[in-house]
């Protein structure tokens, strides 16, 4: 059975020289979605962090994850591009984020905000890593509408044909991650977290 992608612009809507793009929605929501969950897992992990801390902690972690995403993209996969012009590093609106920066990013951020805060960097990250799947599966979502990181050509009796590319049924790469390592990995660490967050190691 071929599903046929469906042609969805990838822009929500344009307003002037403003453009609110899905990937942009992709992070504004999984941002949102996990401070939400980790005020909410705080409060029965351990309460370090007031929902004051956990506002501000959300200024960090934007911050953490486009800088991050941006430089590692710019430097393992535009670098030729950013030596002949360094200004390219600061042009977001062009695309172009990587997972692993992004990553680097929310660490550094973390750490950094509860040295300041004078609590337990693995308190906090505990938390972030439970949301962090969350961002992966809307990410996932936001590639599968801009017809990114496709899947191999197959003959599975399960594939999807991206018109914009070619007829070729291939395998929905995107869906898989978004399932996988979204909603399945989420419930995981979910689950994980209720069965020992009375363990002393988590403290």
């Amino acid at each position: 059975m071929n599903f046929i992608q469906p042609s969805i612009d990838p822009a929500i809507f344009s307003i002037g020289f403003i453009e609110i793009r899905w990937y942009s929605l992709a992070y504004i929501l999984g941002f949102l979605l996990g401070i939400y969950i980790i005020k909410r897992l705080n409060a029965i992990y351990g309460n370090q962090y007031s929902n004051k801390n956990l506002d501000s902690f959300l200024i960090w972690a934007v911050f953490g994850v486009i800088i991050g995403g941006r430089t590692g993209y710019v430097i393992f996969y535009q670098f030729n591009k950013f030596l002949t012009n360094p200004f390219y590093l600061f042009e977001i609106w062009n695309g172009g984020m990587s997972f692993h920066g992004g990553l680097t990013g929310i660490i550094i951020s973390t750490l950094i905000f509860a040295k300041i805060n004078g609590k337990s960097f693995f308190y906090l990250s505990d938390l972030v890593s439970i949301v962090a799947p969350i961002g992966l599966f809307l990410g996932r979502i936001a590639n599968f509408i801009n017809t990114e990181l496709i899947g191999r050509p197959t003959d599975f009796y399960i594939s999807v044909i991206y018109p914009s590319i070619d007829n070729i049924p291939r395998h929905p790469s995107q869906i898989y991650e978004a399932i996988l390592e979204g909603i399945i990995l989420f419930l995981i660490l979910l689950i994980y977290f209720y069965r020992i967050k009375n363990t002393k190691f988590m403290v």
